[in-house]
């Protein structure tokens, strides 16, 4: 039987935020007190182009209030006051979040944080994908949009949402069932663009606990399933035809480069060792049972996968820890061998349980180069019972593998790296070849994954719930972070075009959002 679980996320933990709630206030004037100008850019019509960060999706929702804190609308609002025009965004109808299709309900509420957990605000979605909307709208931001949706004919179609063929969010608002996000874009002529896309090309797969398949080398994206990696040959194809497109009378813009998903604390809150020190006898006899494995692996050349395990001492001052036992399919599976080895000791029924249970198990590493990175879904599950495993070999991520959808292994983000490097290549690329102003948030985040970043004297970090940086889906920035990514790409704009947008108050925009609102 395992001890009490020392897993208890939310404790000790200060509540040191500011949630501002008054008026956010932009100042017409520069640091030096000159008026803003837009240097050799025109932002009198300016549009945005992206997915959930741009439309500005936040606590696992879209709702009224985050969209119009999007880092998209924060710039439009530096833009209104050096000549820019109306920004129109595609308001939901309430702050609840949430979606119905026919009445029914296909996205959830929007999370808050009770004071121990984030949980779902009560109460129905009233925001009805049927329902159209009136357009154009500037802010074409489209959560769960990767880089090949933007061009896809249909995407905003009604009618394929409920078959999986077109985009829910997007279908409030397309001119049209058959047009493409880019084309609703270049239809407004726009003299100023912003491109943020590429994310979710990775996402699906690293949210997924590496569920899909990379499909490097796949030029058809219609074949791709919701979890897969998109090739990174079609990224560059989209995303240049894309720039093309919105450049083609002449427009500029900014387009920004994609951080890696191990930034996000989706990835980083849950550790890889959070297993307390089990009983003397549990702990002997795990290490006996995975130490003869990683003998029979060593006998036939291939490295150990499992650590010793670490008992408890018994003193209350000390706390012992354990790495979680994950599977990991890149292994080569020995269930056979494992069978073959306990049959004779175990009987061949509980030896072949055994095999099938640890043939492609191993325990968790934090090794840097080597590191996997166990999901935030996962924390539920950690040390509960598994239903119809043997009696002692139930406990998840003790003696009971975790799931392949609970943990990032390391070859598994080693694949997500690759594709994300490849296009943040591209961006650069064709920024530099058009000309369009560059935000390199790819380090920025990385920054703030580890030390942080200070803004108007409040560090930022990606610590879950209180860092500041992320909403509580640990995914998708806070109003605070989405303030402090449109101070980075007015910023980048400023570099390239001679404007003196001035960073905002980050001061100003909280973390976290009430259940009223």
């Amino acid at each position: 039987m395992i001890k009490n679980f020392k897993w208890l996320l939310f404790a000790s933990i200060a509540f040191v935020a500011c949630n501002n709630e008054d008026e956010v206030t932009i100042d017409a004037n520069s640091s030096d007190g000159k008026p803003l100008t837009a240097g050799t850019a025109v932002v009198t019509k300016y549009v945005a182009l992206g997915d959930s960060y741009a439309a500005g999706y936040s606590d696992n929702a879209l709702f009224k209030i985050g969209q119009e804190g999007s880092y998209a609308n924060v710039l439009a609002q530096q833009f209104a006051l050096a000549g820019g025009g109306e920004f129109k965004t595609p308001l939901m109808a309430d702050n609840l979040g949430g979606l119905l299709l026919g009445g029914n309900v296909i996205a959830g509420t929007r999370l808050f944080f009770n004071g121990s957990a984030p949980v779902a605000v009560p109460g129905k979605p009233t925001t009805e994908v049927t329902t159209k909307l009136t357009g154009p709208f500037n802010n074409l931001g489209v959560p769960g949009a990767k880089s090949y949706h933007l061009v896809a004919p249909g995407y905003g179609n009604v009618a394929g949402v409920a078959t999986g063929q077109a985009n829910p969010y997007f279908a409030r608002f397309a001119t049209s069932a058959s047009t493409t996000v880019v084309a609703d874009a270049v239809a407004q002529d726009p003299t100023f663009f912003s491109l943020w896309i590429g994310g979710n090309d990775v996402l699906g797969y690293a949210t997924s606990g590496g569920t899909g398949k990379d499909q490097k080398g796949n030029l058809n994206p219609a074949t791709y399933a919701a979890n897969d990696i998109t090739d990174p040959s079609v990224f560059a194809n989209v995303f240049s035809n894309i720039v093309n497109a919105m450049t083609a009378k002449g427009a500029k813009g900014v387009v920004a480069n994609l951080p890696y998903v191990t930034a996000l604390p989706f990835f980083t809150t849950v550790p890889t060792n959070p297993i307390p020190g089990l009983s003397p006898t549990q702990a002997g006899q795990l290490n006996q049972l995975f130490g003869g494995i990683n003998a029979a692996l060593g006998g036939a050349g291939l490295p150990a996968r499992f650590a010793t395990i670490v008992a408890d001492d018994g003193n209350p001052k000390t706390t012992e820890s354990n790495p979680l036992l994950i599977i990991d399919e890149s292994l080569p599976n020995i269930s056979a061998q494992i069978t073959a080895a306990l049959t004779p000791s175990l009987g061949a029924g509980t030896a072949a349980a055994l095999g099938g249970l640890y043939g492609q198990a191993r325990h968790a590493s934090s090794a840097a180069g080597k590191q996997d990175f166990i999901l935030l879904t996962a924390r539920g599950v950690i040390g509960t019972p598994q239903a119809g495993a043997p009696a002692g070999f139930n406990t998840v991520g003790v003696t009971f593998p975790m799931g392949d959808g609970t943990a990032l292994t390391n070859s598994e983000f080693l694949e997500i790296k690759a594709a994300t490097d490849a296009y943040n290549a591209t961006i650069k690329a064709v920024a530099d070849a058009k000309g369009l102003a560059f935000v390199d948030l790819r380090p920025i985040m990385d920054q703030i994954a580890g030390p942080g970043i200070t803004f108007n004297g409040f560090n930022t970090t990606s610590a879950f719930i209180f860092g500041g940086m992320f909403s509580l889906d640990g995914v998708h920035p806070s109003p605070r972070g989405y303030a402090i990514i449109s101070n980075y790409f007015a910023q980048a704009i400023n570099a390239k075009y001679g404007s003196n947008f001035k960073d905002v108050n980050v001061g100003q925009y909280r973390i976290l959002y009430p259940a009223s609102l």
